[in-house]
């Protein structure tokens, strides 16, 4: 009998293992992240009539971003260098939601252009008379009233592969290739609201194998150092042919 119990337990445990790297490979965040979200805060609770400032927002997650917010209630500051594109933002924004014209501020902005950036923030201040900002300078810690928060995106689905350089700079990437192996934009963008409400300091988004990679990093960096260095060769000969790099080595080619 003892030895029967011996034997079942490799089974049971290799069995538990099992289960539970079924269940880590079902996850699109990292585990702070997806506890914010279970048991946190949420952004409809959080974010209306908050000034929430988008940079990039004529496109991608920054647009994406946009309309979560709108639907949320929250007042928003539209900003990228394509303002025509930001008017579109804006008049989906007021279609979706219940806001109104002066709600939405559009700023187009090129963040590049330092020179730029002190009289930008006026207007903003000057048109809603507050102002919700985040910022990436670690200094900043010493004022306990700015909360940094930092996004660590996997691939996401955005049109952002359209402006991705290949060998030859003049030339726009030919070939994006199935997109649908990447998160979903809207799903990047909730979490992102999720961390921002609650206070993460970082939060990874992303789904496998691109999260996985991120906890070998982690706690395997030697397997790490060789696993980018197999794919390393393969994406670089990937963007100079003008391919999405990440469709090209994680979906099987037809024959």
């Amino acid at each position: 009998m003892e030895w029967a119990a011996l034997l079942l337990l490799p089974l049971a445990l290799c069995a538990l293992l099992y289960l539970l790297g079924r269940w880590l490979l079902g996850l699109d965040g990292d585990l702070t992240l997806l506890w914010a979200e279970w048991r946190g805060k949420r952004p409809e609770n959080e974010l209306p009539d908050k000034v929430v400032w988008v940079t990039g927002a004529s496109s991608g997650i920054g647009e994406e971003l946009a309309y979560q917010l709108a639907k949320i209630g929250a007042l928003i500051v539209l900003s990228a260098r394509r303002e025509n594109e930001l008017e579109r933002v804006k008049e989906k924004c007021l279609e979706i939601s219940s806001l109104s014209s002066k709600d939405i501020l559009v700023l187009p902005l090129d963040l590049t252009d330092r020179n730029s950036h002190e009289a930008a923030t006026k207007t903003v201040l000057q048109h809603f008379g507050r102002g919700f900002f985040n910022s990436l300078r670690p200094e900043l810690g010493e004022y306990p009233e700015i909360i940094i928060t930092t996004i660590c995106p996997g691939p996401v689905q955005s049109k952002i592969i359209h402006n991705v350089f290949t060998e030859e700079l003049s030339k726009s990437l030919e070939n994006t290739g199935d997109q649908s192996h990447k998160m979903p934009t809207d799903r990047c963008v909730r979490l992102t609201l999720v961390s921002i409400v609650n206070d993460l300091k970082e939060a990874w988004i992303s789904d496998h194998p691109y999260l996985a990679i991120c906890y070998l990093w982690q706690y395997a960096p030697t397997w790490a150092w060789w696993l980018l260095n197999k794919m390393g060769k393969i994406r670089i000969k990937n963007f100079k042919s003008g391919v999405d790099a990440d469709v090209s080595y994680s979906k099987k080619k037809k024959a």
